[in-house]
């Protein structure tokens, strides 16, 4: 598993585009509003030079690489919080994700028409995060209705959830996103099963031309300055250029790119900003005749992440074989690193780290 992505933001911003170029699922793509309806799914494999490399050194049979789903999500409107558009529908498909990639227009295009006619990624932004903040508070204001006769029995847990809904209603009517409001480890449990959409983390994505890509402009700059604000990720992608990679050998993705000045393609800029983001790793197998990627939370424990392969792994967990790949890469392979004595014996409390290859000892 790698996570869920919704792609968001307001018609005509290139959601579809870029979610076309980044899954190739071949979503419709037109400039009207709502050419996006039922939300449109992709499942890509994460880019992994490290699995690669491992792949390269052991050749197995089989290599299978941790995901990434991106869903495109229906343009959201002004007034969706009432209903407008596909007010309704469109903050239900954001409910189902782990994430937000909220898509900023940030170029100019006579051929493509503007919801409000004109290039404003700050005012495109309160919009769409002006509607989401409404959108919670009618979900707080329902939770209070539906917990103020119970706090009427005396349970000190309805009492204390009512004094949360209370000061979440102001802050958000304050227009502070919920993700933002600090709370103590009780109340993140307790707002968590609101399902509050400023909950969610964000990743902004400024969607720019080739040229600003090259160069730069304000309307990227602006945006990073809201994604500072927020606390949230920003990612500069070329919907366009995307499109463009998606068709090229991986011998002319490198040359592309270098032209352009870039390391990575706008997929693995996203990807690497969205593990960040959700604090997530990857960790290997190599178990049987599959090489294989595995994405967690950061922090996740030995048990549970066999228990993410099998839960017999989980239930019959003896200890885990651990070698770092940079010690694989160094030593050249397993056997190497076994014959050095590098490879650690772990217990179940042990702390899976990002790039670890790990062998799980078992006993059901």
């Amino acid at each position: 598993m790698g996570f869920r992505c919704g792609i968001i933001g307001l018609p005509n911003v290139g959601k579809s585009t870029i979610f076309n170029a980044l899954t190739a699922a071949g979503a419709e793509v037109a400039n009207y509003p709502f050419c996006t309806i039922e939300p449109n799914v992709g499942v890509v494999p994460v880019p992994d030079p490290r699995l690669e490399h491992i792949a390269r050194v052991i050749n197995p049979p089989k290599v299978t690489h941790t995901t990434m789903e991106f869903v495109d999500i229906a343009g959201l409107v002004k007034g969706a919080s009432r209903g407008e558009g596909l007010g309704n529908k469109f903050l239900g498909h954001i409910r189902d994700v782990d994430a937000v990639v909220h898509i900023v227009r940030c170029f100019d295009d006579s051929n493509v028409a503007h919801m409000h006619g004109r290039v404003d990624p700050a005012y495109d932004i309160e919009v769409v995060n002006t509607e989401l903040l409404l959108a919670d508070l009618e979900t707080v204001e329902k939770r209070m209705a539906k917990i103020e006769r119970l706090v009427k029995t005396g349970d000190k847990s309805h009492a204390r959830e009512m004094d949360l809904c209370a000061m979440m209603r102001e802050s958000l009517g304050r227009g502070i996103v919920s993700r933002n409001i600090d709370l103590d480890e009780e109340s993140v449990g307790i707002v968590k099963e609101w399902q509050l959409l400023t909950w969610k983390k964000v990743l902004y994505v400024a969607n720019v031309s080739e040229a600003v890509l090259r160069n730069g402009g304000p309307w990227i700059e602006r945006v990073r300055e809201i994604a500072e604000e927020e606390s949230a990720g920003v990612v500069t992608i070329c919907g366009d250029v995307e499109a463009g990679i998606a068709e090229m050998t991986a011998q002319e993705k490198r040359e592309f790119l270098e032209d352009l000045g870039l390391e990575e393609s706008g997929l693995e800029q996203l990807i690497r900003e969205g593990y960040k983001l959700l604090g997530l790793m990857t960790f290997y197998t190599t178990a049987g005749s599959e090489l294989r990627a595995w994405t967690v939370r950061q922090g996740t424990k030995a048990v549970q992440a066999a228990g993410k392969i099998h839960t017999d792994m989980e239930r019959g967990f003896i200890r885990a074989e651990v070698l770092h790949f940079y010690d694989f890469k160094s030593l050249g392979g397993i056997a190497e690193a076994r014959e050095k004595g590098v490879i650690r014996f772990e217990g179940r409390d042990y702390a899976v780290q990002d790039g670890d290859i790990v062998y799980f000892r078992f006993k059901v």
